[in-house]
Order: C-alpha cells, then structure tokens, then sequence
C-alpha cells in the first residue's frame, strides 16, 4: 500500500524592525508557534534593523539576497515575514528570493480557516480571506495574462485581473449577506438576554491564555482546549449559577493577538462586540508569560477600539499552576485582579465570590405587598433576583428580597 504524507512546509521566519532587536525576536517567538499551529516547520530565522522600512521590498536588497541563499542551504520551501506586506513587496520578494513569500497575516488566516465550525465562523474567514487576495491582485497585475479582445471591449477582452476582481467582490458581496443574516440572528439573541435580565460577562484575553478553559471550569461547556493559538474561534455562550440563586451567561470570544489582521478585525466584528453589549468583562491574562503585560496591552487597545467602555473589569491572572513560588501580579487598570488557575480551579471560588459580590451590587432591596392578582411579579424575582421572604396575608402576598435595579420600576 502506498502511503501519501503532505509535505510539511520548511519556512524561515523574517522580521524587518526599525525599534529594539529583543521585541522582534519576541515576536518572531510568537510567529514560530503561529506557523507550527498551521502545520509548517520553522528552520531559519532573520531579523534586520534598518532606519525605514523599504517600500518595495520589506528588508534591504542585500539582505534579500543574503535570504535567498539562506534558503538554499536550509531547502526551505518559503518565507514568512512578520508583518503584512504590500502587493509589491510580496512580488519582489517573490522575485528576489525564488520562494514562497507569505506574511504574518497569512498565516493567521490559514489557521482560521482550519479552525473555524460554525456556518458563522466559516463565512467570516472566508470574507477575511477574499478581502486579503482582492488587496493584493493588483501587485501580481504584471504576471496576469490578457485574453484576447480589441480596445473598449470588455468581456471576452478583460484583463484576467479583472475577471479575478469582478468574481471575488461578487463573492464578497454574497458572503456579506449571508453574514448580516446571521448577525440578525445573533442582535436578537442579544436582544433576548437584554429582556431576560440575565447580565452577560463576556470571556476575552490573548489567544492561549486559557478563556475555553476557564469557561470549562465554571460551567462545563465542553469546548475545545489545547496548549495551541486560536484552538477555538466560534463564541459559546452558558448559563453559571451562582450561590443564592444568581445566574450570569458566560460569553467565550475569539482571542487576540498582537498585529491582529485588520482584514479579520472586520470579518469578526459581531463576535468580537460580544464584549461591547456585556455587563462585566472577564479578562483572562496568561501570568506564567513573560511577555504578559504586552499582551494584556494587545487586549485593552483591542477592547478600546471596539468600543467596549465602561464596563466591570476583573483581570484573572491565570496559569498560577505554571509559577515557581510565590508572586504578586495585579493589574493596576482593572476593577478587581485575582489569580486562578482555570486547569486547576484555583481561584475559581474567590471568582464566584466576587461574581455574587457584583451582581449583589446591582440589585436594590424590595419589600413589598402584592395583590394576588400581581402574583405573577414575585415570579419574576424568583426568577431574576432573590427572594428572601414571602407570606400570604389578607392584603395580598408580602415580600422581602433583592431586584436587578433595571427591574425595580416594573415592580413598583
């Protein structure tokens, strides 16, 4: 029997900075596990200084030739450089070095694609993808070639880059409907909750930190968790109750990363609002990274570009399990910081605490009688606040608890 293997990708990893050498090589860190989560093999790395970044070519031409024999010795099968490029630079430095040229969003885009599930999921990668190729038809223009056809004809006469252009925003267009239909779908689940007053934490952090993990922990949802970047895409939603008789939805969003193509940006916006429309957000930070307050940066200016503002802010510094001794971590920015360790469960009591802690906070002291034919009112406190006492006199049925303050004017 014969055995067909794919050949795994042997690519060399380029990075072209104007600023620190050490934040580069951070970053090609970062890139290295990025390709190996898309299934390539990392055998060389570049990193060049230069005072401009050139236009046309991404690293200087002696450093592109000093590349190019690079990946002759090494038999590499391409190159992935840490930024995105222009079309013009993908094609010279095609060109130049006589290998595959990929860059850092490529790969993020590879990697959705492979991870993604869900009908909502698929067609935002697919819409990312398309958006990505259309930008970059026009700098590979000189190897398309013409069909034939006179002056002022178009059709059977058009460039093969505009027949590219014309069937890919088709596609686009039909994939952007196909996605407001869903993101109807998801506004009236919003608007569902928003009636229901359950408040709504949403789940976010850097891809890694462990959000699919803590979701797991607290409520048993059963996603997927591996030690890898973007292992889940699609945002799962459970309900958590709490001590006293509390219930929060959890929210798990797509994580973030650092240079996250503005091509998926885009493509996920409805997913990634999920954050903008919750009450509280959880952020979950990977404390045994070296590189952790970089990527809690990444997250805030994420957040902040969103729109997502003034909101409950609690930071959870995870992975305490993965620390030698003790260390006092805490973020400055945050409402409240706690260290957990969602594989452990770790501060996953102290979390819940602090959950009821907030939703008390919200609520506001009822003590009221209803005429029996307002009985129907207590129900809703059973069911979306807490019901201390209850007695059922000849004036009505009078109680004493707590109410979502939003509700109190229905109430009363």
């Amino acid at each position: 029997m014969i055995e067909i293997k794919e050949e795994q990708e042997r690519l060399i990893l380029v990075s072209a900075v104007m600023g620190s050498a050490e934040g580069a090589a951070e970053s090609l860190d970062e890139l290295e596990d990025l390709v190996k989560t898309a299934g390539g093999c990392v055998v060389g790395r570049v990193i060049q200084k230069l005072d401009a970044i050139p236009g046309g070519t991404y690293v200087g031409t002696g450093k592109m030739e000093e590349i190019r024999k690079m990946a002759e010795e090494l038999d590499a099968t391409g190159i992935v450089c840490d930024d995105e490029l222009s079309p013009i630079q993908m094609k010279n430095l095609e060109e130049g070095i006589q290998r595959k040229i990929m860059d850092r969003t490529l790969v993020i885009l590879d990697i959705f694609a492979a991870h993604a599930s869900t009908r909502e999921g698929k067609i935002q990668v697919e819409l990312a993808q398309l958006r990505y190729r259309a930008s970059r038809l026009v700098g590979f223009r000189d190897s398309l070639s013409r069909l034939g056809g006179g002056i002022g004809t178009r059709g059977p006469g058009e460039k093969k880059l505009e027949v590219d252009r014309r069937l890919i925003h088709q596609r686009i267009g039909q994939l952007k409907a196909e996605l407001e239909a869903v993101q109807k779908h998801r506004e009236t689940t919003r608007k569902q909750r928003a009636k229901n007053e359950i408040p709504v934490a949403a789940i976010v952090g850097y891809t890694n930190a462990g959000k699919s993990t803590l979701l797991n922990q607290l409520t048993g949802a059963g996603v997927l968790e591996q030690d890898q970047l973007f292992a889940t895409l699609d945002p799962t939603t459970r309900l958590l109750e709490l001590e006293g008789g509390d219930k929060i939805l959890l929210t798990d969003t797509v994580g973030f990363i650092n240079k996250l193509p503005h091509h998926l940006v885009e493509a996920f916006r409805s997913t990634l609002e999920e954050a903008k429309y919750a009450d509280i957000i959880l952020n979950v930070a990977d404390a045994s990274n070296p590189r952790m307050d970089v990527q809690m940066h990444v997250v805030s200016d994420t957040l902040r570009k969103l729109g997502v503002k003034d909101k409950i802010f609690i930071t959870l510094l995870n992975k305490q399990d993965k620390l030698e001794g003790t260390i006092i971590q805490r973020d400055f920015k945050a409402d409240y910081s706690l260290p957990i360790s969602a594989k452990t469960g770790e501060g996953i009591d102290s979390l819940k605490n602090l959950l009821v802690k907030i939703l008390q906070s919200r609520k506001v002291y009822i003590e009221k009688t209803f005429s029996y034919g307002e009985a129907g009112k207590i129900q809703w406190i059973r069911q979306y606040g807490q019901l201390l006492e209850e007695q059922y006199t000849e004036e009505g049925i009078a109680v004493k608890g707590y109410i979502p303050a939003q509700m109190y004017i229905k109430l009363v």
